[in-house]
């Protein structure tokens, strides 16, 4: 059924809110000390190596999931499907200005660290089950998530966890080939506890949120 003019700005709004909620959950991730989270994992520690912003490599890291999705789906690789360039992008400028905003937060303690890792893990569960809801446009990890997930026969969340576990081992070997310490470059610690919680519970967590974000009506 054609979408109207309305449902369309309804659901980039809708989808837009997603990437607010995953950028936050980013750098909640990042503040909390105890591993970032997967999705950021990669280009987090290339960022720490010197050049670009954690936001301008998660763009970048973007691009490849894209040609990624086309080697996947080939012919089944819908044209409006190249709108996550255009959220990549977006998402980028996100990923850095949510840094930014919340460069203040501080946990002293361990538990206070495990409270804003938890919290983060919620709010890009959010995110993601908003994208997912909007299929509006969203970002390429998420669309390259679902393309493994169509291509195999595979339900997303399941697929979502080995794919998150995927890029804290790709961001273990870039670290351990650049420095030799698997984690960071030793000032910062990229993956730790946190970052393996995070790729097991925020895919589990979307099994609560899907419900609610069902409920979301575009076609009224």
């Amino acid at each position: 059924m054609k979408r109207s003019f309305r449902e369309i700005l309804f659901r980039y709004a809708v989808a837009t809110a997603g990437l607010v909620f995953v950028a936050a959950g980013v750098a909640l991730s990042i503040i909390s000390d105890l591993g970032t989270a997967p999705i950021s994992c990669p280009p987090y520690v290339v960022s720490l190596y010197g050049g670009l912003t954690v936001g301008q490599y998660t763009a970048i890291m973007h691009f490849i999931f894209i040609l990624l999705q086309v080697a996947l789906l080939r012919k089944r690789f819908k044209a409006e499907s190249l709108m996550q360039i255009a959220a990549a992008v977006v998402f980028g400028f996100l990923t850095d200005a949510a840094i930014w905003a919340t460069s203040w937060i501080a946990a002293e303690t361990y538990l206070g660290k495990a409270g804003l890792m938890l919290l983060s893990c919620v709010i890009t569960a959010v995110g993601i089950s908003l994208e997912v809801k909007a299929d509006a446009w969203m970002l390429a990890g998420e669309m390259t998530t679902a393309a493994i997930a169509e291509v195999t026969g595979t339900k997303f969340r399941n697929v979502k966890i080995v794919f998150d576990s995927s890029l804290v081992l790709i961001a273990a070997v870039i670290s351990l080939a650049i420095s030799g310490n698997p984690t960071g470059d030793g000032e910062y610690v990229v993956i730790r506890e946190g970052t393996l919680v995070s790729a097991f519970l925020t895919g589990w967590l979307m099994r609560f949120i899907e419900p609610f974000t069902d409920k979301i009506k575009f076609n009224k």
